[in-house]
């Protein structure tokens, strides 16, 4: 079972440096600082251009988490995909060949609506993988974590540290996981006051992209 891990204020998910990107063929990063935006940060392109707006009285340590996450944000909102059913049980199987030998062999994998206070959920018994929909649409590293995080429990039931052990194979489990975390506590945020914030989305997590504020 993987549940929504509780925490303060998400970590950081991307290395970057201002107007540098941290990968080569994407786009550039500038950051914004406004006098104005007193809660909300928010992103969108711009030509060749990532642009990342933030409160001015943000420390640089907090700039750098709120980046990681826009920046995985914006990726997933173009990179949007659904995966059907199928789709994700052969992600699944592929998924436990790379990492796990091929040893963690669901019988079924597939999407759920029920589970909003879990990521995922399995049941070793019956080989069966259940995907929250609040997954769609993350990043495929998050999603990825989640079914290898659900395939490890095919494996091991508990959470023990054979069962940590599992997912070290992973690279990108640690960033995974601080993505999630940023998701769970942008959750628990009280509702915008910023004017300039969108209509019913959490203060420091809105919808990108944005309106560009002048």
């Amino acid at each position: 079972m993987f549940e929504p891990r509780t925490g303060g204020a998400p970590a950081p998910t991307t290395g970057y440096r201002r107007g540098v990107s941290a990968d080569p063929s994407q786009r550039a990063v500038e950051v914004r600082r406004s006098a104005r935006r007193r809660r909300t940060v928010s992103a969108y392109r711009e030509g060749e251009r990532t642009v990342v707006l933030i409160p001015a009285r943000m420390s640089e340590a907090e700039e750098a988490r709120w980046v990681g996450v826009m920046l995985d944000k914006l990726a997933a909102q173009e990179s949007r995909r659904t995966l059907g059913d199928a789709e994700l049980t052969e992600r699944a199987e592929r998924l436990s060949e790379q990492y796990f030998g091929s040893r963690a062999r669901p019988r079924s994998v597939r999407w759920v609506t029920n589970q909003n206070t879990r990521w995922g959920s399995c049941t070793p018994a019956e080989g069966s993988i259940r995907l929250s929909h609040r997954l769609r649409g993350m990043p495929e590293y998050v999603v990825d974590y989640v079914l290898l995080h659900e395939l490890a429990h095919l494996l091991v039931p508990a959470h023990g540290p054979r069962f940590w052990r599992l997912l070290e194979a992973y690279p990108k489990t640690e960033r995974a996981r601080g993505y999630l975390e940023g998701v769970v506590a942008a959750e628990r945020l009280p509702a915008p006051s910023d004017p300039s914030a969108a209509p019913g989305v959490p203060s420091d997590l809105p919808a990108v992209p944005a309106a560009r504020e002048e």
